[in-house]
């Protein structure tokens, strides 16, 4: 049995349940840049983008929970890029809805979009 010394993770992949796979892999090579990795069957699919992912998994997530992150403006993800007004120009020409404008923090700039399926994903660039 190995220890945790031993022990590395290589890479973790966060997990969306979405109410229609197809839609969400549209979504996310189509809007967001993803490549698919793999899918399986039709319920389960892998995305990957600069060797960075997520999976996909068909089923029904809790619309109240949401709404409540939605409202709280609490992301489900979070990606660290560079030239954040670029991309921000790029997505606000593609029919991706945004629902935190980009703006500034005292820890850097950022913005929010929302998925298919309402998932909450930041955008932020450290400055």
């Amino acid at each position: 049995m190995s220890s945790p010394a031993e022990t590395k993770i290589n890479s973790m992949s966060p997990q969306f349940v979405v109410t229609d796979l197809d839609s969400s892999i549209e979504f996310y090579t189509a809007s967001l840049g993803f490549d698919i990795d793999f899918r399986y069957e039709d319920f389960y699919a892998g995305l990957n983008k600069e060797g960075f992912t997520i999976h996909l998994k068909s089923g029904s997530s809790s619309a109240e929970e949401r709404q409540r992150k939605r409202a709280h403006e609490d992301p489900d993800l979070v990606f660290s890029v560079s030239n954040i007004e670029a991309l921000y120009r790029e997505l606000s020409g593609k029919s991706v809805e945004i629902i935190q404008p980009l703006r500034e923090m005292p820890y850097g700039k950022e913005f929010y979009i929302s998925d298919p399926d309402g998932y909450i994903i930041s955008f932020l660039e450290i400055t």
